[in-house]
């Protein structure tokens, strides 16, 4: 193992260490708190250390200093050997979101939620070390330190099912507990980053969702993205599994945006940060990909990703118009590049051939031979 590498290797398996010791202490000041920091913690220098190992770059140019965490997932979702999953994915930015609300303001964590996510991490973070480093979790820590809990896994739409019943008790008049039902909210919302990328708990997003809940609306109404998930548990007592899953047979889950609310119950509708999905600018997507800017611009026509409002979105600042791209715009081209002739693509759409006849492009999944 290179050293570097190895460095982080031992901090991730020390804070997971933690993060168990934590878990089963009697102790209940600050707990849930130390869980969830040494979670994310641990996952982190995993993911990095892996990402070291496989000599990925984990510094940015920019800042000089080591990638953030939904930038780890990313890399480590690409790197050879590792390939981290969605649903893998989803269940680190979970972990995470619930941390940030711990760390930088409160949230309220139910014991069912917080064993559950505790013993998805440990399923998870055992995967990914036999993947990366061939490697088990239990070749540094016995069974005996696992979340131990007195009641078995529950699925997770039954606990949060449960979660938005207590809240909508804990807003009844009269009952006075206003802040301790926000707090649970905001745990409810941060398991949406089950399903998306970016997940940040707003006050607006608790508003919406504390008024969606005085109305009566029921829990599908108001959190429809937790409606696919699902919590695949395997094995019973200190050798549980659990992963948490979104279900292929679940109903899509439709981005909202401007102009469009109104066709939708207004407390389902997340507010979405489009500078942080479209970060990408075109050449830098062209820089990510190691090809030339001309030939970036002839792969997203052939893609027709400039048509599609998933993978761009353009900027207005004054006069000024800016194309973003989103990182599925980017994993597409990256696919495109693998699995198709790039010089076929680059003769149907090269730019700048205005008044020359260009060839049929006959690569699968071209938009302008479907649009014809």
């Amino acid at each position: 193992m290179r050293a570097t590498a190895k460095t982080l290797h031992v901090k991730a398996l020390s804070s997971m260490r933690t993060a168990m010791t934590a878990f089963n202490s009697p102790q209940e000041d600050g707990r849930t708190t130390v869980v969830l920091l040494h979670l994310q913690h641990a996952f982190e220098m995993l993911l990095k250390s892996a990402l070291v190992q496989g000599r990925a770059k984990v510094f940015d140019k920019k800042s000089g200093r080591s990638i953030g965490f939904e930038a780890a997932i990313n890399q480590a979702s690409q790197l050879a050997g590792l390939k981290v999953t969605q649903d893998e994915a989803g269940t680190l930015r979970a972990v995470n979101a619930l941390r940030d609300d711990q760390q930088h303001w409160f949230n309220d964590v139910s014991e069912g939620l917080l064993y559950l996510h505790a013993r998805a991490a440990v399923t998870l973070f055992d995967e990914l070390l036999f993947r990366a480093f061939d490697e088990r979790l239990a070749d540094y820590l016995p069974n005996r330190v696992l979340p131990v809990s007195t009641e078995p896994p529950q699925d997770l739409l039954t606990l949060v099912d449960r979660e938005y019943a207590n809240i909508a008790e804990l807003l009844q008049p009269g009952r006075r507990a206003r802040g301790d039902a926000r707090a649970k909210i905001r745990t409810l919302l941060a398991l949406e980053a089950h399903l998306g990328e970016d997940v940040i708990v707003s006050d607006s997003d608790v508003d919406r969702v504390e008024k969606g809940i005085k109305s009566s609306r029921r829990r599908d109404q108001v959190f429809p993205k937790l409606s696919p998930l699902a919590a695949d548990v395997s094995g019973e007592g200190l050798t549980v599994k659990v992963k948490i899953v979104k279900q292929s047979e679940a109903l899509p889950v439709r981005l909202v945006r401007d102009g469009t609310a109104d066709e939708l119950d207004a407390a389902a509708v997340r507010e979405v940060d489009l500078q942080k999905k479209f970060h990408w600018s075109p050449f830098e997507l062209a820089d990510k990909l190691r090809i030339t800017r001309p030939r970036a611009t002839a792969l997203r026509t052939h893609l027709g990703i400039d048509s599609s409002p998933d993978f761009v979105h353009v900027f207005e600042f004054g006069s000024q118009k800016h194309s973003r791209y989103s990182d599925n715009a980017l994993a597409l081209m990256r696919t495109a590049l693998k699995d198709q002739d790039m010089d076929a693509i680059w003769e149907a759409h090269r730019p700048g051939r205005s008044g020359k006849p260009r060839p049929k492009c006959q690569q699968p999944g071209c938009a302008r031979t479907e649009a014809s």
